[in-house]
């Protein structure tokens, strides 16, 4: 279940899309979402479903630990190289969001280690509805909900609601079990987020994440022909 998926003409590039060298720098994409939405899950998909045809590394935040991080290595979902924690010691939208300098060096330090570098997916610490990301950090975001956290949340709306890139619903599978009303949340997203796009999935299932992972590659599609021209 899915509502308009087209992509934006244009997006709002952070600081500077080129590298030191004039190169043009990988594509960021920031997930942010609850604690337990799957923001961990979709990083983990995305990189199955994208890495044989897309250079890519992440960067995982927690307050205090590495957990996100070494879920990603257990999975083995990239080379461990390619896989970067940053412990916020904060709540997680300041290190996103209100001083960005320990994720930029992050994902700076890895575009020249491993340059070059198509795709880096910063994801957030579990935070609230508020949570965004710099534009200073990344180029596109993610929000990610699901629907066992209840079916008002998009009714709730918040920032991380109304004006991320694209909203994921995930966890669709659980609806029944949990009495959640899909299509009055996808009437409330609709309401709250007007054009912008809304995915409703299950990262459970077979290909789960498919409709995600095609529309970062249209974003990635659009960043590789701005750096050709």
């Amino acid at each position: 279940m899915h509502l308009d998926h087209s992509l934006p003409q244009q997006h709002s590039p952070s600081a500077s899309a080129t590298r030191p060298d004039g190169n043009r720098r990988a594509l960021r994409v920031g997930l942010g979402g609850p604690v337990g939405s799957g923001k961990t899950a979709t990083v983990a998909a995305l990189c199955r479903t994208l890495r044989d045809r897309w250079c890519i590394a992440a960067v995982t935040n927690d307050i205090y630990t590495r957990e996100d991080a070494e879920y990603l290595l257990r999975e083995a979902v990239l080379p461990p190289e390619r896989i970067t924690a940053v412990e916020t010691g904060a709540c997680p939208h300041t290190a996103i969001r209100d001083d960005i300098s320990a994720n930029l060096e992050a994902v700076e330090h890895l575009e020249e280690t491993l340059h070059p570098l198509d795709l880096i997916l910063v994801e957030s610490g579990g935070d609230n509805l508020t949570a965004t990301f710099s534009k200073g950090l990344v180029d596109v975001q993610i929000f990610v909900i699901d629907v066992a956290s209840g079916d008002d949340i998009p009714r709730k709306g918040g920032p991380g609601i109304t004006t991320a890139d694209l909203l994921v619903i995930n966890k669709t599978d659980l609806a029944p079990h949990v009495g959640a009303d899909l299509d009055a949340m996808a009437i409330d997203a609709k309401r709250q987020r007007g054009d912008l796009p809304v995915i409703f999935t299950s990262l459970t299932s077979d290909d789960g994440v498919r409709e995600v992972a095609d529309w970062v590659t249209g974003h990635l599609a659009q960043w590789r022909a701005g750096a050709a021209a």
